[in-house]
């Protein structure tokens, strides 16, 4: 089972992940996550290309961080 299948099985087939899933899958906790993300380092600089924003809510491609976690 690949990365990526095996996040489409533990979110149901989400093609996007929450923030809170996206913390999960870290092994962070949400506020943890978001501070990474606001600043400047490796993994903030490769989850803000995933990030798509719909409305006040951010998500992130699941294709892509199963991507970043397959090369990390």
């Amino acid at each position: 089972m690949t990365t990526e299948e095996f996040l489409y099985a533990r979110y149901s087939g989400a093609v996007l992940l929450s923030i809170d899933q996206l913390a999960e899958v870290f092994h962070r906790s949400k506020n943890g996550l978001r501070i990474t993300l606001n600043t400047d380092n490796e993994l903030s600089r490769k989850l803000l290309p995933c990030k798509v924003k719909m409305g006040r809510r951010i998500y992130f491609r699941t294709s892509e961080v199963a991507k970043i976690i397959d090369e990390g």
